[in-house]
């Protein structure tokens, strides 16, 4: 299915007019942190489509009595959440043609008040930036370590930028222009899409402002590593189908990731069979850069020097994830494979 169907013609029939603002939350069994998301849109959004994939809590009742239009995505391809906000586009165009904006917010997070207000003025007053994002923090931070992680990753320089989160405001013709997002990206859609707004001459932009309360709800490692070999695979299918100019940054970091899984193992595999046993000391490049980082990082990690340490050690096996991802996309797009959705929670 091309992903322009439907986008770029209901976004012009609205070209007169235009006037308010709409959002769209996307969402799988979030229970009452979704009724938290659409309670907090309500005051800024005239208009608020909610897409459920698939949920048996209860959700898409619980938004439709919140006020919400619900759009039960189609289940019989693969889910992504690409296709579930092209959906929800879609459908906000259908019963609200004049759109100036759009708020896209997945139903794990709460908007904090204030935000949509300054977005939009942002926006207003600066008509070369079609889409702004502002600080995402997690709820429960001190939850588990992977929790804290998050929050810190989330806090991206202020100013212009590369790309957005699952979180954004943006011009509504900006986003039809460019065929919104690409329905069969698994992962990484975002900077995905933003990789092709800033080829079409846009701009995206970052400010300092509070923007939503996330709830990443990661306590176990095995949670923490599929969230990275998600990450790894949506950045191997941007790169590749999209091209490789695409995304510098997801680029950078899965050029890391394979360095780091490959580089010493193949020298200690080298060492081995030319020292014999006393080639496995290439291995120790690992420790040594956990423990480099553990010093070296003391304001990222934060904290003592055991959690320090850890937040390293995870944050090595975090590239083994990314590492996977890529060759397990790769490996999938070669033979031509379906590809599935990756699920961390």
């Amino acid at each position: 299915m091309d992903v322009t169907d439907g986008i770029s013609s209901a976004a012009q029939a609205g070209k007169k007019n235009r006037n308010f603002l709409g959002a769209v939350v996307i969402g799988r069994n979030e229970g009452d942190g979704l009724l938290r998301c659409l309670a907090s849109l309500r005051p800024d959004c005239e208009k608020i489509v909610y897409v459920d994939s698939g949920s048996n809590d209860g959700s898409a009742a619980a938004a439709a009595a919140l006020g919400a239009d619900v759009v039960d995505l189609d289940l019989s391809s693969p889910f992504t959440a690409a296709r579930a906000r092209n959906a929800g586009f879609r459908r906000l165009n259908e019963i609200s043609p004049n759109l100036a904006y759009v708020q896209f917010v997945d139903g794990d997070c709460e908007v904090i008040e204030g935000w949509i207000k300054a977005a939009e003025e942002f926006l207003g007053s600066r008509a070369d930036v079609v889409a702004v994002c502002g600080r995402r923090m997690e709820r429960s931070p001190n939850a588990s370590i992977y929790n804290a992680m998050c929050h810190r990753e989330w806090n991206t320089p202020v100013g212009s930028a590369d790309s957005f989160g699952g979180d954004f405001l943006i011009r509504s013709d900006a986003f039809a222009q460019v065929g919104g997002f690409s329905d069969e990206q698994v992962a990484h859609e975002e900077p995905e899409l933003c990789g092709r707004l800033r080829a079409a001459g846009f701009r995206i932009w970052r400010i300092e402002a509070a923007m939503t309360l996330h709830d990443a709800k990661i306590f176990r490692l095995k949670q923490f590593y599929t969230r990275n070999r998600r990450a790894g695979f949506g950045i191997a299918q941007a790169l590749v189908r999209s091209g490789l100019t695409i995304d510098p940054g997801g680029k950078a970091i899965l050029r890391r990731a394979l360095t780091w899984t490959f580089a010493p193992l193949l020298a200690s595999f080298t060492g081995f069979i030319t020292l014999g046993a006393p080639g496995f000391f290439a291995l120790a490049v690992y420790p040594v850069q956990v423990l480099r980082h553990a010093i070296v990082d003391k304001q990222e990690a934060g904290g003592s020097l055991g959690n320090r340490l850890m937040v390293a050690a995870l944050g090595m096996i975090g590239k083994f994830g990314e590492a996977h991802g890529a060759i397990e996309f790769l490996i999938k797009n070669a033979k031509g494979s379906q590809l599935t959705p990756i699920f961390y929670k």
